[in-house]
């Protein structure tokens, strides 16, 4: 008699999950809990879930009913589902939408409940008293058109998120098409997973489209969604991104896809202010100001083009005052481009409610298994220390035993040995602190490129290092972001911002790209052991677990035979 399988999820009242690793359904499990809950931890055999109001929202808003997200508990759970989890999540699924903003004939901003009493509640609220609300009728409040983005935020916190109806200006006219060949004569073709990305988020040019965030990895093509979007709308567009250098390849990659020229496209970045059809500005010049209270020189930005699409890439790394100016742009189109909706300050109910919810995540191992990414494999090496350097760490205090720890010598012997295993390889050593990486640059003789290299020798750099002319490269986190090194395979991972989730998912991102070897890529961390480094990396650990891959921790020790299995 064939065995019955034991289901792998236990839920529980505190509306956290356990999944058990070791299950044959763990996959399928995964796959259904990631649409509606948040993983929290993920020692060896079972990991841990959450269900937040943040969570069931984004569900909500791509279009699961309370219904299905119970039925996928019932489905997976090896035991009854507690009574109070049916309830929240009905509750919680049900306040999305009974709230909705839309504009009236004569464009006056309606906030519509058919929830008299809740209108009622609201309106009686003190935050809510700040817009100026106007009583209509039972069912519906005017509110002035300025404060949308505000209105939507204090929503979110009150556990009210609206509907945004209230659709968008247009913009001025910008035509453009894609090309159907690239420079090198390959055809240039939308894969089916981009098409549907931004299908979701344009939703027929309806209002319930126009405004959300598109997750997928690294490599997997984020600057080619937002593209495409672009060419949806048809409308002047301004691009936000993490600096000069990622600027530059939206640049290259808008001229390379589309019959968009040069002098359609703008820089707005420390070096030039441009403003024209598609203008493409820094994070950092856009939050620059002379003195901590002084007014934020460019915001004008905003304003100064008839902008109908704005584009937020590694939205995940928003400031805070762009997430304020945000709040004022709820009239124009907002499209979010991230690897990993996890913010390290906890602020994603800012991104749901001022840039909009989740409209498509599609998990890396899925892309990965179809071929679009590569393949990877993750091993974190974990070392002792030095007696000196113990006695120092032992006695520091919180954040130098992390520098102490994240900068122990022996990690310099360890890349060594890595490298030597990996000469045929393309490899990026990565690290967090430049003197660490100016020992391993004197060590290795290779080239090194931190905060302080001029934008045009990292270009340099990273354009030997595509061609193949270098085969090594050091880099600080100013490469965490959005660099297109596409035969990068090899990344060693020597010391990291904390437990920050998204820079691993970058780093990552920087070595998935598929190979035209078909290579495996590699992901090396190594980590101080029983010290703050590895706690810190089991947070880390978090996000590549989250998105299914497997995590092999070795010793010092066990380098050697680990390195001659897969090579």
């Amino acid at each position: 008699m064939k065995k019955k399988i034991e289901k792998p999820l236990i839920v529980q009242s505190d509306r956290t999950i356990l999944l058990e690793v070791e299950n044959p359904l763990y996959e399928e499990a995964r796959d259904a809990l990631s649409a509606f809950a948040e993983l929290v931890k993920s020692p060896e055999h079972f990991h841990t879930y959450r269900i937040t109001p943040i969570s069931l929202w984004n569900s909500a808003s791509a279009g699961y009913t309370a219904t299905q997200i119970i039925d996928l508990l019932h489905k997976y759970s090896r035991y009854d589902i507690p009574s109070n989890i049916i309830y929240e999540i009905t509750e919680t699924v049900r306040r999305y939408g009974r709230l909705k903003l839309y504009k009236s004939p004569q464009q006056e901003l309606i906030l519509e409940s058919d929830d008299t009493m809740l209108l009622s509640e609201l309106l009686y609220n003190k935050a809510m008293q700040e817009f100026g609300p106007v009583r209509l009728d039972s069912r519906r409040v005017k509110v002035n058109t300025q404060f949308r983005g505000h209105l939507k935020s204090v929503l979110v916190k009150l556990g009210f998120p609206a509907e945004d109806l209230a659709g968008y200006v247009e913009g001025a006219p910008l035509h453009f098409d894609l090309r159907k060949k690239l420079s090198s004569g390959k055809p240039f073709v939308l894969r089916n997973y981009q098409m549907d990305a931004i299908s979701a988020f344009y939703a027929g040019g309806s209002n319930r489209g126009g405004s959300g965030v598109i997750v997928l990895p690294c490599g997997a093509g984020k600057t080619i969604v937002g593209i495409g979007v672009m060419h949806k709308l048809q409308t002047h567009t301004l691009v936000l991104t993490t600096n000069t250098v990622a600027l530059r390849q939206w640049k290259a990659e808008l001229l390379e896809k589309t019959t968009l020229i040069e002098d359609q496209i703008g820089e707005y970045s420390g070096e030039l202010k441009e403003i024209k059809p598609v203008t493409l500005a820094t994070y950092q010049i856009l939050t620059h100001r002379k003195t901590k209270d002084s007014p934020f020189l460019h915001f004008r930005l905003f304003e100064d083009g008839a902008w109908g699409l704005i584009i937020y890439d590694e939205v995940h790394l928003l400031p805070a005052p762009v997430f304020r100016a945000t709040a004022d742009l709820q009239a124009r189109r907002r499209l979010g481009l991230t690897a990993t909706l996890v913010r390290e300050d906890g602020r994603e109910d800012e991104v749901f409610s001022l840039i909009g919810p989740k409209k498509c995540d599609i998990p890396w191992k899925v892309l990965e298994k179809q071929g679009w990414i590569a393949e990877a494999v993750c091993t974190e090496v974990r070392v002792p220390m030095i007696e000196e350097d113990r006695y120092k760490y032992v006695v520091a205090s919180k954040s130098a035993k992390f520098q102490i720890a994240s900068k122990n010598p022996i990690k310099i012997s360890i890349c060594k040995q890595i490298l030597e295993h990996h000469k045929e390889d393309n490899v990026l050593i990565i690290g967090q602190y430049l003197d660490q990486l100016k020992i391993i640059q004197r060590n290795f003789g290779a080239p090194i490129i931190t905060g302080q290299t001029p934008n045009r020798k990292r270009e340099e750099l990273y354009q030997k290092f595509r061609e193949g002319e270098i085969k090594l490269l050091i880099v600080s986190k100013v490469a965490n972001f959005a660099i297109d090194l596409p035969d990068a395979n090899v990344a060693i991972q020597v010391s990291g911002t904390f437990g920050s989730r998204q820079e691993e998912a970058q780093r990552l991102g920087r070595i998935l790209r598929p190979k035209q070897s078909g290579k495996q890529a590699h992901f090396y961390t190594i980590v101080t052991r029983d010290t703050l480094d590895q706690d810190y990396a089991l947070n880390r650990q978090l996000f590549l677990t989250e998105q299914g891959y497997q995590y092999k921790i070795i010793s010092m020790e066990q380098l050697d035979e680990f390195l001659d299995n897969i090579t």
